[in-house]
């Protein structure tokens, strides 16, 4: 799972797979699951940064968990 705040998500992902992102080379290859836009960078960054806490996690983890029922 990978939480990332972008303004060009294709390009974001295609950057991850192309194993340009250091971080992530070995996790290759990233699909989007989930989404969510925001107005503001700095509503998306609080967002960002909440879902990267362990309560944030599990809130993830159960929306992912409704998405493939």
């Amino acid at each position: 799972m990978s939480i990332n705040l972008s303004k060009d998500l294709e390009n974001r992902i295609k950057e991850h797979n192309s194993g340009e992102v250091t971080s992530t080379k070995t996790r290759i290859p990233f699909v989007l699951w989930y989404k969510e836009d925001y107005p503001d960078k700095y509503e998306a960054f609080k967002r960002e940064q909440h879902l990267k806490t362990s309560w944030g996690r599990r809130q993830l983890r159960k929306i992912l968990d409704n998405l493939q029922k």
